[in-house]
């Protein structure tokens, strides 16, 4: 692996923000796991997942915060949705989540393949995940 790979920052910002999204998507399901459906099989899988995902990008933490720039963000005013139920929250947390985990596989490609092919497996996981407790709970959800 290429380390302190100094990327241009158009780019560490899409990891960086990937980063983010996908780990705060994966909480909100960790968290409807742990709590909701008290199902610790599925909430450290999930944990798992989520530690992962960070784990990858490990050597670029430094380049991702120097290029983070939340405060002008235009996606800071992106209007909120609503959710109606338990059903809402969890697919557009796990969407979030897979969605990103998707660019930090495209992304990544740039450091290095085998951290793209990484993103790949956890994307995957996590698409099984969710199938899995869909069929589980399927009366909850």
């Amino acid at each position: 692996m290429v380390e302190k790979l100094k990327l241009e920052k158009r780019f560490i910002r899409i990891l960086d923000t990937n980063l983010n999204r996908c780990k705060e998507g994966l909480r909100v399901v960790e968290d409807t796991c742990r709590f909701v459906l008290c199902d610790d099989t599925l909430y450290k899988k999930i944990r798992k997942v989520r530690h992962l995902s960070s784990k990858y990008l490990t050597d670029q933490y430094e380049q991702m915060l120097n290029a983070r720039d939340s405060i002008k963000d235009s996606g800071r005013k992106a209007k909120e949705q609503s959710r109606q139920n338990l059903r809402n929250i969890v697919i557009a947390n796990f969407k979030r989540a897979e969605e990103s985990l998707r660019v930090l596989e495209e992304y990544s490609k740039i450091i290095d393949f085998s951290i793209a092919l990484k993103y790949k497996a956890l994307r995957y996981e996590v698409y099984a995940i969710e199938k899995k407790m869909f069929l589980k709970y399927k009366n909850i959800f």
